[in-house]
């Protein structure tokens, strides 16, 4: 080894013991006779004490040193004078005496500072990752995925998991995204689908009588990006035979708690996690994914507008909409331009307009007088409404009550919009909270407006309540519950899973809703149908997405923070220029031709 130990390792215990370090030069400082250096590695930092009078020569390389040269540099711990500790440093009470120094490799100068306290375009920041990865953050994140992962593993090992790879080249069946082809060669004008998940093949394990399963598993969809999503992403792929829903939500809610109060033990976790219905969080919330650490649950007003003179309302309420709205707690003084703004953020989210009420004052709701309540364009009313209205939505003096109107699924999308920006506006969610939940009672079926049909709402496999498999026969598709269950936490969804079809009579049932022919059937799914009629256990499984979970853990605001070579929003790797063009003769070997 070149070095004896590590930069962010040594304390007070070290003191008068030489030893050999290596890594990056940080800030060099230079006080007229003494030269400071903050050596780095991945352990942290140390600084590095460069005196003529202890060693000449290593005090004359020390004048050459710059940011992000890579050195060894021998020396003896040593206290740090009584006054200079720096108590912002793990190695803050020790310094180390260079007694020689060698360049092992010198460094351009880098086109941003390695420090975490400077802003860089992300863009520049992807171009140049392998200098992104040296910041301190940066560093920290990728350690705090390598915890999460090996505490997944050993977690389920010691529950009798086998962890079970499954194939990255696989046929193409719709899974709800857009599958990424790979060419065959050999097969030419044949092609493999990168999974999107290993849902058939992890159901195929329960037949083959693995019974619990699990897999860091790689997943691609070709969908388009944002924040929480990349191209290629990792998720715990885990499944067992022989349960009921009330097993896997246990096991997992087990596998977080303990794995968040061993890895960031600084967060506070709300425990036991609620159990929240589909229906209600889309009411109180507007969200299958609510954040839970504030309030501002909303409320259907849509009879109490019937009642304003309001045209707006009334057209929207006769086209079978509804009105919704929150009350905002002590923002009834916001200025006609703090109003217009937030009109912007509901247009920005796709909302039409946004209508609000504010009772100012500080007279209970029963002393109310029209004089303290001020409203939107069209929605004067007397005061025994405006009581009513804030009864309702739990208003009260000095509250605000923002109101939506339009189909229910956009008012809930555009309410969603509103209460999460409120929340961060007000600073209403503790950053260091963490509060998880289940959301069950999932519908089976989602009718797709454009393509006039029926969709699944998590995917084809998930199996509908117990008792309401006769209504696959019937009108009333829409009410069909589903045994699919979310985990969400702080606004994100972690994972999804379900309780699958085991039977290939309703697996076949349910395709046949879906739309799909006998020979479709048996082309995309022949293998798995044919598998259930072999002794295929009742099954069931979660998918957590592990660059979400890290990116919560480590307070990210993107999933690529956390991932050591993401993709841009285009899908475009700017370190290795992907995608790009490839050599004609590459594609004559794979039958193929690009058209323009």
């Amino acid at each position: 080894m070149l070095k004896s130990a590590n930069c962010g390792d040594l304390r007070a215990g070290d003191v008068d013991i030489q030893h050999t370090l290596a890594g990056w030069v940080g800030r060099r400082r230079d006080h007229g006779g003494i030269i400071f250096v903050d050596l780095r590695d991945r352990s942290g930092v140390v600084q590095v004490v460069f005196n003529p009078d202890v060693s000449p020569l290593a005090y004359e390389i020390a004048e050459q040193l710059r940011p992000e040269w890579v050195v060894q540099v021998r020396g003896t711990v040593q206290r740090r004078p009584a006054g200079s500790e720096n108590p912002l440093m793990d190695t803050g009470d020790v310094e180390v005496a260079a007694e020689s120094v060698e360049v092992l490799n010198p460094s351009q100068t880098t086109p941003f500072y390695i420090t975490d306290d400077v802003e860089v375009d992300e863009s520049l920041r992807l171009r140049y990752r392998y200098l992104d990865l040296r910041r301190p953050v940066m560093q920290r994140n990728l350690i705090i995925r390598h915890q999460v992962v090996k505490y997944i593993r050993d977690f389920l090992d010691a529950r009798g998991f086998l962890e079970i790879e499954t194939p990255i080249l696989i046929k193409s069946t719709p899974e709800g995204a857009r599958d990424f082809l790979v060419p065959s060669r050999m097969q030419p004008g044949n092609f493999y689908a990168l999974p999107q998940s290993p849902q058939q093949l992890k159901q195929l394990l329960m037949v083959s009588g693995i019974e619990k399963y699990f897999q860091i598993a790689r997943c691609f969809r070709d969908e388009d990006l944002r924040a929480d999503r990349q191209l290629e992403h990792t998720q715990l792929d885990l499944e067992m035979s022989f349960v009921q829903e009330e097993d896997i939500l246990a096991l997992t809610e087990e596998l977080f708690s303990t794995m968040v109060e061993t890895v960031v033990p600084e967060k506070k976790l709300v425990k036991p996690f609620p159990r929240l219905a589909f229906k209600d969080v889309m009411d109180r919330y507007g969200s299958d994914k609510p954040d839970l650490r504030f309030g501002l649950e909303m409320s259907d007003v849509s009879d109490l507008a019937s009642e304003t003179d309001f045209r707006v309302f009334h057209s929207i309420l006769g086209q079978g909409g509804i009105v919704k709205g929150f009350a905002v707690p002590g923002q009834a003084g916001m200025t006609t331009s703090q109003v217009r703004d937030l009109e912007q953020v509901a247009r920005d989210a796709g909302a039409a307009g946004l209508s609000h009420i504010r009772f100012r004052g500080e007279d209970s709701l029963e002393d109310m007088t029209e004089e303290s309540v001020l409203s939107s364009a069209g929605l004067r009313m007397p005061v025994g409404w405006s009581r009513r209205l804030a009864e309702r939505v739990g208003a009260g003096p000095g509250d605000m009550v923002l109101l939506m109107a339009g189909p229910a699924r956009q008012v809930n999308q555009w309410l969603n919009v509103m209460r999460l920006h409120m929340g961060d506006k007000l600073g209403l969610a503790d950053p260091d909270t963490l509060i998880f939940a289940f959301v069950t009672q999932f519908p089976l079926f989602e009718w797709d407006e454009e393509a006039e049909r029926w969709e699944s709402s998590h995917h084809p496999f998930t199996a509908p309540a117990p008792g309401e498999e006769n209504m696959l026969d019937g009108d009333d598709l829409g009410n069909i519950n589903a045994r699919h269950y979310d985990l969400v936490c702080n606004g994100s969804e972690l994972a999804s899973g379900s309780i699958r079809i085991h039977r290939r009579e309703l697996q076949e049932k349910v395709f046949e809703v879906l739309g799909y022919t006998r020979e479709q059937v048996n082309d995309l799914f022949g293998h798995i149908l044919q598998a259930f009629e072999y002794g295929a256990p009742p099954h069931g499984g979660i998918a957590p997405g592990i660059d979400r979970i890290v990116a919560i853990l480590t307070d990210s605001v993107s999933i690529r923070d956390v991932i050591a070579f993401p993709k841009t929003q285009t899908g475009t790797d700017l370190l290795f220029g992907a995608p790009s063009q490839v050599d004609p003769g590459q594609l004559r070997e794979l039958s193929l031709d690009v058209t323009q």
